[in-house]
């Protein structure tokens, strides 16, 4: 199992123990005021919320956490079953946060008649009133000291949830970028190797182009050379054609000149 699945098994764990323990809460919110003491219920109203508030603001984190937790898992399967974990999650939420609500409203109702009875007690006469409302008073006061400490606890707690959520944000974040930057660089490899292959070619194709003109320029002074060749033999055989025929034309003067003068000497004699 790799790193990202084992947190979300863990992450899984932690939101059981989380839930139950917000139900437990909650259940206790319920109850507020049914055992007959309605000043100290009351007084224990706001630090059982507190406590409430802390859980459902843990959900909210593991919530957060699980959505980038499901974007890195490994198969694609895994993917959409986290995904899909983080909508029940949410249902989940929503749920207690409803229950919790119709918590308060019961325990304000049971509170309010528990007070109700209390003051009809405290109005009444005799000894036990009087040593009861003393009682309340000292409670009261000490549960008051004890709430507002418990009220600074929460408000500590929950800026360190906060923050923590912040630098889980944060973190995640800086993962996106390394992300980034890994395929940037791998792009960056890439297209290195294929101007490195491109360079290659370019020069392969510059090398055959020297060569192809060459070529050229050989294959162009062999046929001007065999032109010119070509030329000069032909102009050396038209020269030897017109000697010849020159040739002959003079010897057959000079034979058309003989004929013509023997039959003048036969003609002297």
């Amino acid at each position: 199992m790799d790193e990202v699945s084992l947190a979300v098994e863990n992450l899984k764990k932690e939101w059981d123990e989380t839930v139950s323990q917000l139900q437990e809460t909650i259940r206790a919110i319920e109850n507020c005021g049914k055992s007959g003491k309605g000043t100290e219920e009351a007084n224990a109203l706001p630090r059982l919320n507190g406590a409430a508030q802390d859980g459902l603001a843990s959900l909210r984190s593991m919530q957060f956490r699980l959505d980038l937790l499901a974007q890195q898992l490994p198969t694609m399967e895994e993917v959409q079953s986290g995904q899909a974990l983080v909508e029940i999650w949410k249902e989940q939420y929503q749920k207690l946060h409803m229950g919790l609500r119709n918590a308060n409203f019961q325990a304000k109702a049971n509170i309010k008649k528990a007070a109700q009875e209390e003051r009809e007690l405290l109005l009444g006469g005799g000894e036990e009133s009087t040593v009861r409302r003393r009682n309340l008073q000292t409670k009261a006061g000490m549960t008051s000291a004890a709430e507002s400490i418990t009220e600074s606890l929460r408000r500590t707690r929950q800026m360190m949830v906060q923050e923590v959520e912040r630098t889980a944000s944060t973190l995640a974040t800086f993962d996106e970028s390394g992300n980034v930057l890994k395929k940037a660089e791998s792009e960056y490899k890439g297209h290195r190797s294929l101007l490195s292959r491109t360079r290659g070619l370019l020069s392969s194709m510059k090398r055959q182009d020297v060569m192809d003109r060459i070529i050229l320029i050989v294959g162009f002074l062999i046929f001007a050379m065999v032109v010119l060749y070509v030329v000069s033999k032909r102009i050396g055989v038209l020269t030897l054609q017109r000697k010849i025929v020159a040739a002959i034309k003079s010897g057959s003067n000079v034979a058309l000149n003989q004929g013509i003068a023997a039959p003048n000497v036969n003609d002297e004699l």
